[in-house]
């Protein structure tokens, strides 16, 4: 099963600046998972799709759909619990 992380962000928001060392450390400690920043700026039509209305979103998806969706500066716990949960 194929499990992805989905960070939507903007380079102009601060917040999405504090969650980058967070998703990097988790892309270094889970390499079975793809990891993926969507610039909104550069990518409306996938922001619409997954209805991101604030930033930093993060969403965590597997072959079965969205198994978690966050919203502001999350931290690690959080997000790996929603990547366990997904498979990975």
């Amino acid at each position: 099963m194929t499990v992805r992380l989905l960070d939507f962000y903007a380079d102009w928001c601060g917040p999405c600046d504090a969650q980058d060392p967070i998703l990097e450390e988790l892309a270094e400690d889970y390499g079975d998972v793809e990891f993926e920043k969507v610039d909104v700026e550069q990518n409306q039509d996938t922001a619409n799709e997954y209805q991101v209305q604030s930033l930093p979103t993060v969403v965590v998806e597997n072959d079965d759909g969205i198994v978690d969706r966050f919203v502001g500066v999350t931290q690690r716990p959080d997000i790996e619990d929603a990547l366990q949960r997904a498979g990975a």
